[in-house]
């Protein structure tokens, strides 16, 4: 079999060509610089149990889990690495220390299987590489992990990534996560089937949380909760340019990247009628006092787990009493939705819970063709054309964590303990909407909290950002004051 290119060249057409000379000077008169006190990382213990359970599922198949490789953004510029969640759950290795390229092998052996990782180490002095390589040069992209300290960190036996295609040619009836690594998907038969079996079973692996990953979820919040803070003060700023919403986007990415890794998702920071479109990214509006901004935000930590947190906060510190009402009503809504979380519950109660306040609102407000009661009816569900997402989502490495899981263990299967989610009942009156009177034309409005299921019920892990419109109204005043 021919040999299959494993990256892209490492220099770009308008580098000036090293002569030989220079080359041979380069690698000359370098002192080691090796990484002191390399100690084994806390996600270790947590990894190596992951590994034994995917394990204990797929007996006597190669499992190949690539981390992925670059993404072009412009020419030779790339999107910033983010490895495969599969990845990085199985071996715990942090953004930081994460190579492009990576790729963990689950060998089949007769007691179980043998975790190989293959990697792309740090660049050695005796090559070119280190200077001459844009992607992986030591002096163009800094100082990667060498492949014993990555051993030492991470708990796995790590092979050069160039003895990748020799290994995998070995024909061994192999499963992978395809369309991440194209040299992977090239050595390894398409079972499309037993493929999607395989990212459903690590999908199904990550509903319930270990502790390690509990614990850097509440890591994740917390700077979240400090990002908050930071928006909160950037309004004076935001309300005396254009584009104020940008200000705020930026006030919360400072915080992701000092405390975190980066964002979990591109911030929402929608003031104004843009609280009304769900996904408002744009953040190109302009921040106006006495209007709302609905702030959806939240940090990816280095283990790469992030919060997802909704607050909607009146620019000027107080609501107005329209939007008073609609806030009280979704908080209250939020606040039927986490007393339905408990283990044993089925997925959609919270929901159902949650949605059931918000109709017989909308029905005390007038707007909907009949009843709350008929609204609920699966087959009418008038109420949705102001609340047209689901409350909820699971969380955890991926925002939308777990999204590869059958439908029977996730949207149709019963909550555990150790799961944790996100509740986020909204109500969004389009800035046309002839059902509402005017004065509430244009108010969005959303809270999100994320929750731990526990032994009797819910442990809401975000609970320390306000949300009571009361105590949202002290917040912003202390802040700004």
């Amino acid at each position: 079999m021919s040999k299959i290119r494993m990256q892209a060249p490492g220099s770009s057409s308008h580098d000036i060509a090293k002569g030989e000379a220079l080359a041979e000077f380069m690698e000359k008169d370098w002192a080691p610089s090796p990484l002191d006190n390399v100690r084994a990382a806390d996600v270790v213990r947590y990894a190596a149990v992951r590994r034994a359970k995917l394990s204990a599922l797929s007996r006597g198949i190669r499992l190949v889990i690539p981390a992925g490789t670059f993404k072009v953004r412009s020419n030779d510029t790339d999107y910033k690495f983010r490895a495969h969640s599969a990845f990085a759950y199985l071996t715990g290795i942090s953004a930081s220390d994460c190579v492009p390229d990576s790729v963990l092998v689950l060998e089949p052996t007769p007691q179980g299987h043998d975790a190989l990782l293959f990697i792309h180490p740090r660049s050695p002095r005796d090559t070119s590489e280190f200077h001459s390589d844009r992607r992986h040069g030591e002096f163009w992209v800094g100082r990667r992990l060498s492949a014993e300290e990555t051993q030492t960190r991470y708990g796995v036996s790590v092979q050069h990534i160039n003895t990748l295609q020799e290994f995998l040619e070995e024909k061994v009836d192999s499963l992978t996560v395809r369309g991440e690594d194209p040299l992977v998907d090239a050595l390894i038969d398409k079972h499309k089937k037993r493929e999607a079996k395989l990212l459903s079973a690590i999908s199904e692996m990550r509903l319930v949380k270990d502790k390690y990953e509990i614990a850097e979820l509440q890591k994740a919040i917390d700077v979240t909760a400090r990002g908050f803070n930071d928006m909160i003060r950037s309004f004076p700023a935001a309300t005396s340019v254009k584009r104020g919403e940008r200000i705020i986007e930026s006030a919360f990415y400072g915080r992701a990247r000092l405390e975190g890794n980066e964002l979990g998702y591109d911030t929402i920071a929608a003031a104004g009628s843009h609280a009304c479109i769900l996904h408002w990214i744009k953040n190109d509006g302009d921040v106006l006092p006495g209007d709302l901004v609905l702030i959806d935000a939240g940090a990816e930590v280095e283990s790469m787990y992030t919060a997802d947190i909704t607050r909607t906060i009146p620019i000027n510190g107080k609501f107005s009493p329209e939007q008073r009402k609609i806030y009280t009503l979704v908080y209250q809504a939020q606040r039927a939705g986490i007393a339905a979380v408990k283990p044993g519950a089925p997925w959609r109660a919270f929901h159902d819970a949650a949605m059931e306040v918000i109709a017989r609102g909308l029905e005390e407000f007038g707007v909907l063709p009949g009843t709350a009661e008929e609204s609920l009816n699966p087959e009418a569900g008038f109420h949705r054309r102001w609340t047209v997402h689901s409350t909820g989502h699971m969380l955890g490495i991926d925002v939308h964590d777990c999204a590869q899981a059958r439908k029977e263990s996730y949207y149709e299967g019963i909550l555990e303990e150790g799961m944790v989610l996100t509740v986020e009942p909204g109500l969004y009156i389009q800035p046309d909407d002839q059902l509402f009177p005017a004065e509430y034309r244009g108010i969005g409005v959303r809270i999100e909290d994320d929750v731990l299921v526990t032994k009797t019920g819910a442990q809401v892990l975000s609970r320390a950002i306000p949300s009571h419109p009361d105590e949202v109204e002290v917040w912003v005043a202390n802040l700004l004051r």
